[in-house]
């Protein structure tokens, strides 16, 4: 998730293990220890484009991580705080604010590698990595805790924007799983003969959802709309292994078809091949043309072909934007 929800999260959980003691010093807290899991990002910015990519949420958002670096946190608190917080709980603090981070993430598309070192992410692809409706009733409730003077009552506040976030996060996994029926449905009523689908929402919302299904030759791609009264239809993203064929054995190009999960197509436009991570959608829909959200070009330097992020064009999250407003209405 975004920086500022993470913090949130780490805010509301400081406050409920260690409120008592550290009084309005949670918010402190809370927000460094929800941050530190996404210093990862810092660490990429030395490394090159595909490694940054690879690393993060990797090492920093697994579960042995957080236990390890759980015990130097708690006594450093301790010894900030000159012993008004026991080393336990604060070792519990900094554990809980960690770990809750890497969670949240779970939800997302992107997903975590909690068993860190074991390669697989866990991604249960309920929620958009930014989602006010997730974000903001949290940020009311710690407004309240940060005004009340009460223990019981910060505790009380800080509580019910665990539970209302978390209820909220449960709606999400409730809409996808509807969600899902919906597109399995629709690809039997089409008599689509598919390995795998995938089920993501859009930007910023719970009621737009994006599918992709893997068959032999192509990849289908549709949308759903809680307020759809129309079936659903997909686009159709013929898979060339010509072009495949010309990337086996690059190092860019086998770290990003783990980083995609199996989720990529590779296009060739103007002589340059592109990988493109299906998981994140289209910036531009057209089957002869598209282009992806989340697109690598590979381009010719000293050591042969090596990937680098394909360039935005100006307006292109305006045109998403609106493209999604109108879409999320309905059919």
């Amino acid at each position: 998730m975004d920086s500022l929800t993470q913090i949130v999260l780490g805010i509301a959980v400081a406050e409920v293990c260690a409120g008592k003691e550290l009084k309005n010093r949670t918010f402190l807290y809370g927000a460094i220890l929800g941050t530190i899991p996404d210093l990862d990002v810092m660490v990429g910015k030395f490394l090159n484009p595909v490694d940054s990519v690879m690393i993060h949420r990797g090492l920093s958002h697994s579960l042995l991580f957080h236990i390890l670096l759980s015990f130097p946190l708690g006594w450093l608190i301790t010894r900030f705080e000159n012993s008004k917080v026991g080393f336990r709980k604060a070792a519990l603090m900094s554990f809980c604010c960690l770990f809750t981070h890497a969670l949240l993430d779970w939800f997302t598309t992107w997903g975590t590698q909690l068993l860190w070192p074991l390669p697989h992410r866990f991604s249960l692809k309920t929620i958009f990595v930014i989602d006010p409706l997730y974000t903001l009733p949290f940020i009311y409730f710690l407004i309240r805790v940060w005004n009340a003077k009460e223990t019981a009552l910060r505790y009380k506040f800080a509580m019910k924007g665990l539970i209302v976030s978390s209820s909220y996060l449960l709606l999400s996994c409730v809409i996808k799983l509807y969600a899902l029926h919906q597109f399995k449905e629709a690809a039997t009523a089409q008599k689509i003969d598919y390995t795998e689908i995938i089920v993501k929402p859009s930007p910023f919302n719970l009621i737009l959802w994006n599918a992709n299904i893997d068959t032999k030759d192509a990849y289908l791609m549709g949308d759903y709309s809680l307020f759809d009264s129309k079936p659903i239809t997909f686009q159709q993203y013929t898979k060339k292994p010509e072009l495949e064929a010309q990337l086996q054995g690059n190092p860019d190009f086998e770290k990003l078809k783990k980083i995609s999960e199996g989720w990529y197509l590779v296009t060739e436009t103007n002589g340059t091949l592109s990988l493109n991570d299906l998981r994140f959608g289209l910036i531009d829909e057209n089957p002869k043309a598209p282009r992806f959200a989340f697109s690598y070009q590979f381009v010719k330097g000293k050591q042969g072909l090596h990937a680098v992020e394909a360039p935005r064009e100006r307006g292109d999250a305006k045109m998403l934007l609106s493209k999604m407003v109108t879409r999320l209405k309905g059919n």
